[in-house]
């Protein structure tokens, strides 16, 4: 008889998870750790290998009874932390052989309307993923009109932040804007109209304030570092990214730590076989997308890239050029509310 999951955990469809079980080989069995259980996919795919051992990771609560049902299904084989995956070094794990990410808003959090994720929500402006320290409402509320510019601008890439920033500003002199309904008319009165576009205008808005929020990007940097730390020589790390500026940093880390790594200029001699100077073997630079009936199955996916690297034998050694190239985006999210 199969075991029943709650309808919580049915919103949520893994991405690419033939893609990630094949790149994973959990048949050769192992340590994994899934950096964003969610509502479980991949743990539960990967469970169903015998000799693999799981660690799941999740910043948001209210996927904790889902992790429950699957401990007591495989109480010696997983294990959950309700942790944001940047501590990812205090599950007290280490030569892990494969280390999982799937970036962004899962299903559940989007669905769930009072979580004010939906463009389609009435409800307050949240937008917290779980173990933040302020909310959307805080952010748009208290911040000056340059600091909600550059959030926008930068977290967003949404071109028309000045006007929208200032709309902001303009309207909540008159009253606190407390609802995700108030946010998404007066982004829609701050942008021209692009009959042609079918993304929602209030899109990459709500992407920089989400991001803003929950400290995605320095979560994501502090995240994939702290799991390199950890992997065993020949471990696989892998990321399912959503947005370009997560892309960029994954791309950036895999290739500029690899073992052929790119030259600052072609100009420049070839590098030098270093034994300590790489983190990760030859990176392919190729990103993996989902198929045509994924998409079509789950539009969630349609954006998603997954990227994966292999971890080098050399000792690790902290990435400093990594946290430099993203800086701008590190310092934005230091804002304080």
């Amino acid at each position: 008889m199969k075991t029943q999951f709650p309808s919580l955990e049915s919103t949520h469809l893994p991405v690419m998870l033939n893609e990630v079980i094949k790149i994973s080989s959990p048949s050769e069995g192992g340590v994994f750790i899934d950096c964003t259980f969610g509502g479980g996919g991949y743990s539960k795919a990967l469970l169903k290998f015998p000799n693999t051992r799981l660690v799941g990771l999740d910043r948001d609560s209210s996927v904790s009874s889902i992790a429950k049902k699957i401990e007591k299904k495989f109480f010696s084989r997983f294990k959950f932390f309700n942790i944001k995956f940047s501590d990812i070094n205090t599950t007290q794990e280490d030569n892990v052989d494969v280390i999982i990410f799937d970036l962004g808003l899962s299903s559940i959090q989007l669905n769930n309307l009072n979580r004010g994720f939906s463009f389609k929500s009435k409800k307050k402006l949240d937008m917290t993923m779980g173990l933040s320290k302020i909310s959307a409402q805080e952010t748009i509320n208290n911040l000056s009109e340059t600091q909600l510019k550059l959030i926008i601008k930068i977290l967003g890439e949404e071109n028309e932040a000045s006007k929208i920033a200032r709309n902001i500003v303009k309207a909540r002199s008159k009253s606190q804007i407390t609802t995700v309904d108030q946010l998404v008319q007066i982004i829609e009165k701050s942008k021209k109209k692009n009959y042609s576009s079918k993304i929602n205008p209030s899109t990459k808005t709500f992407q920089a304030l989400r991001i803003f929020v929950n400290k995605e990007i320095t979560e994501l940097i502090n995240g994939i570092v702290n799991a390199t730390k950890i992997l065993k020589p020949g471990g696989k790390i892998l990321v399912v990214s959503f947005h370009s500026i997560e892309d960029k940093i994954i791309k950036y880390f895999f290739s500029n730590y690899s073992e052929n790594r790119p030259r600052p200029s072609r100009y420049f001699p070839e590098n030098k076989k270093d034994s300590s100077n790489f983190l990760f073997e030859r990176y392919i630079n190729k990103t993996i997308k989902p198929s045509k009936e994924e998409i079509n199955r789950n539009n969630r996916s349609r954006s998603a890239k997954l990227r994966f690297a292999i971890r080098s034998k050399n000792k690790f050694f902290h990435p400093f050029n990594l946290f430099k190239k993203f800086e701008k985006y590190l310092r934005v999210e230091e804002y304080n509310v």
